[in-house]
């Protein structure tokens, strides 16, 4: 039967009957792709793992608790047969063949009518992977190509654009706190599908070297004190160029809706008819300080953090934040866009009450090649921001988990 190699084919099994037989790990493997098939499926064992009697409490499966027997498969569309019962198993494979039902027998495969493929499966696309040597069948080397395949498409390293079903429209991606690696697997693969890229300063840069050379890369970096992209020609950016039909990734650092003005983006979009899609990014208040060995909680140091911005001095009449009530508080404040600002919050968070030898960290260009730490207190910080020549972007850590990590003490 196995002369020569199997004939790849997708089977529609909704509503239709699927078999089972054998109630062990090779059924507890395979029964949840049945089940997402829409099969109605039998399984026949006298028993079941733990987990494939949940799916037959549940009721997506119907389970007759007793061995196989002769016409079992009689109305079956297709069968897996997975008994620990040679006898049973070949007896099984002959009337799936008398009957022509596709049967997979884990035991001997060249003994039955169909092969399992190692399968995966990456938005919307199942990549299913057979051997076509029939003499030397590897399975890990067959799940290692699907594997290799299935995270080429998720990470968006092995390109394969939509070309029927893609809609044009904006995603707004977060892009992490700057290393290229922390980038959300969907928002590399949008990345990698995209027409038209229009970038932050603080994104990982690195990735858009590797974008083909057809996609458009705008810069909207808004870099302190020096030129910017106003919001709104940024946002007329993004609709114009998806008026024109194409597929937009507005890359950003950390998380859009973190000091990140993407609600004003997807607002605009919205008032503009444009579909938006909203990728969450890995924020630097929680990244960056935890690469730089702090955590923003520990175990008997501190149950809370709080993170705010620093772009606004706690004296400026336009500041949101009650710097009095962070004062109070014994947990980790986490502080973004406030290297300029840290003198005068330090000053505010002393002058209410937060000890003046409180540990402060400052760590510059977070996750990056070119990440560094300068440690100070609340009383030291301005004159160490000063000396070390700290530069934006810097996150700032002030609390007791500064000392928690290794070689330092709490």
């Amino acid at each position: 039967m196995a002369e020569n190699p199997a004939y790849p084919v997708g089977l529609r099994l909704t509503g239709r009957r699927a078999v089972v037989l054998g109630g062990g790990q090779v059924a507890q493997r395979r029964l949840p792709a049945l089940i997402a098939a829409g099969a109605d499926v039998l399984l026949v064992s006298p028993t079941a793992t733990p987990s494939v009697e949940a799916m037959a409490d549940a009721g997506e499966i119907t389970w007759e608790r007793r061995p196989y027997a002769d016409g079992d498969l009689k109305d079956a569309w297709y069968a897996l047969i997975a008994t620990g019962d040679t006898e049973a198993n070949t007896a099984a494979s002959a009337e799936a063949e008398a009957h022509r039902v596709w049967c997979v027998r884990s035991d001997d495969a060249d003994a039955a009518t169909a092969l399992t493929p190692a399968t995966g499966r990456s938005e919307g696309v199942t990549v299913a992977v057979l051997t076509t040597d029939i003499h030397g069948r590897d399975p890990r080397r067959t799940a290692a190509i699907r594997d290799a395949v299935v995270e080429g498409l998720r990470d968006g390293t092995l390109v394969a654009p939509h070309h029927r079903t893609r809609t044009p429209g904006v995603a707004l991606v977060g892009g992490g706190p700057g290393d290229p690696d922390l980038i959300t697997v969907r928002g590399r693969r949008l990345l990698a599908e995209a027409d038209v890229v229009i970038a932050d300063r603080l994104g990982p840069r690195d990735l858009l070297d590797e974008l083909p050379p057809h996609v458009e890369v705008i810069d909207a970096a808004k870099i302190p004190y020096g030129r910017f992209m106003a919001q709104e020609a940024i946002n007329n950016a993004l609709i114009e160029h998806a008026k024109q039909g194409k597929s937009v990734v507005r890359l950003k650092g950390g998380d859009p809706f973190v000091f990140g003005r993407g609600m004003e983006e997807a607002q605009a979009l919205a008032e503009a008819g444009i579909p938006c899609t909203v990728v969450p990014g890995i924020s630097s208040s929680i990244s960056v300080p935890g690469a730089a060995g702090i955590p923003v909680t520990h175990r008997g140091v501190a149950h809370e953090f709080t993170v705010v911005s620093g772009h606004v001095a706690p004296d400026d009449e336009r500041s949101l934040v009650d710097w009095p009530s962070l004062a109070k508080l014994r947990g980790t404040l986490v502080v973004l866009m406030g290297v300029d600002k840290i003198g005068k919050i330090a000053e505010a968070l002393t002058a209410h009450g937060r000890s003046p030898e409180t540990p402060v960290a400052l760590i510059q260009e977070g996750t990056t090649a070119a990440q560094r730490r300068v440690d100070a207190t609340l009383a030291t910080v301005a004159a160490q921001v000063a000396a070390h020549e700290v530069k934006p972007p810097a996150v700032i850590v002030i609390g007791d988990v500064v000392n928690v990590g290794p070689g330092r003490s709490a």
